[in-house]
């Protein structure tokens, strides 16, 4: 089993990766396998509804900023945490971007897995960057996975981070339950439990 955790901070090793690193230990104390990847490297395309992906099998602008890359790594996956730094109340903005083409684009295909966010922040604005970034798992019929509180920290810099014990250790127990979690859903396939079978989509707009 592997979990993939997405850092979508500007800094490479700053304070969502200080986060992202304390779950992906606990799960690796579980026996779970892990990879953090640092997503957001530079500038990164928006979503432009082009509708190319549904032709394609992948975004049209994908291989250029690792969207596909990352696609394929979280199909191979069992598990997908989102870690962001929180600015202007919101997860960071090129990190939006890039999971919004990565969801439309194979948001189908993660179906099943499961999903956690965590945030980062100096003081405010943690909760509903929270709730911003589960709303990627709920759409697309992921589990989402909890901890003992909500799944954030608090520091400007990776060793004030380390200094907030209480949400370091909400990180742990977030490992703790994916790994627990992982194991469940492994045992009910093994039982012979398989995900439920779906109606066919259907749309309604509001105004006709």
């Amino acid at each position: 089993m592997k979990v993939i955790l997405l850092n979508g901070s500007p800094r490479e090793k700053g304070c969502t990766y200080t986060a992202l690193s304390e779950v992906a230990a606990q799960l690796e104390k579980n026996g779970i396998e892990t990879e953090i990847l640092h997503v957001n490297k530079g500038p990164v395309l928006g979503c432009t509804a082009c509708r190319a992906c549904f032709k394609l099998g992948k975004c049209v602008y994908g291989d250029e900023d690792g969207v596909n890359e990352c696609v394929e790594k979280i199909k191979a996956a069992d598990g997908l945490v989102l870690g962001s730094p929180v600015h202007y109340a919101s997860a960071a903005g090129a990190f939006t971007a890039f999971l919004d083409r990565v969801f439309y684009s194979k948001g189908k295909a993660f179906e099943g897995k499961l999903g956690a966010s965590v945030v980062t922040c100096r003081r405010a604005g943690a909760t509903a960057s929270f709730d911003q970034l589960n709303k990627y798992f709920a759409i697309s019929s992921m589990p989402i996975v909890s901890s003992r509180y909500w799944n954030m920290v608090h520091g400007n810099t990776p060793e004030e981070v380390r200094q907030d014990i209480e949400g370091m250790q909400t990180m742990r127990v977030l490992g703790d339950n994916m790994a627990w979690l992982l194991k469940c859903i492994e045992a009910g396939r093994a039982a012979g439990i398989t995900l439920p079978e779906r109606e066919k989509f259907v749309f309604t707009n509001f105004i006709r």
